[in-house]
């Protein structure tokens, strides 16, 4: 009877297991999904899904530029009044004109940098992985272009 057991729990094994397993014509193409030696898979090509116009220096406060020109200027300024030889006085009307020069340069400095807009190009990889890039122009990329990601930019394919 234990023969006639085993025999039987061997037969629903086989047929349990041999239900599991698919033959290339069915559930599937037959083929390798992975790519194969030599294949031209593109690593770095995606599909861009969102495109934001942003501000550029839009993190930076306003005052920035003209707070850091001011005391460079202060630190220049006092500087050369103290190596050239001034008095106390022609020390301190060194140091404030330089303030005033730095922050005025400082501001415009800083205006110049923030003009324009840059663009965050996101892009979904054909690994399935999310890319961002930050660049100034978009070169003809639309939302639902196929780009590649080359040295931090994106770039129509």
């Amino acid at each position: 009877m234990n023969i006639r057991l085993l025999g039987a729990t061997t037969l629903i094994a086989a047929l349990a297991t041999a239900g599991c397993a698919t033959s290339p014509g069915y559930g599937g193409s037959g083929y390798s999904t992975a790519p194969s030696y030599g294949s031209s898979v593109c690593t770095d090509c995606g599909t861009v899904t969102r495109i934001e116009a942003v501000a550029r220096g839009q993190n930076v406060p306003n005052a920035t530029g003209a707070v850091l020109g001011g005391i460079v200027g202060a630190v220049a300024g006092h500087e050369i009044s103290d190596k050239t030889g001034g008095s106390k006085g022609n020390q301190n009307i060194a140091t404030v004109a330089g303030a005033v020069g730095g922050a005025v340069a400082g501001n415009a400095i800083q205006n110049k940098v923030q003009q324009g807009t840059t663009y965050r190009v996101t892009v979904r990889m054909e690994d399935g992985n999310l890319r961002t890039v930050q660049q100034t122009d978009l070169a003809g990329i639309r939302e639902g272009s196929y780009v590649r990601i080359n040295g931090g930019r994106a770039v129509l394919r």
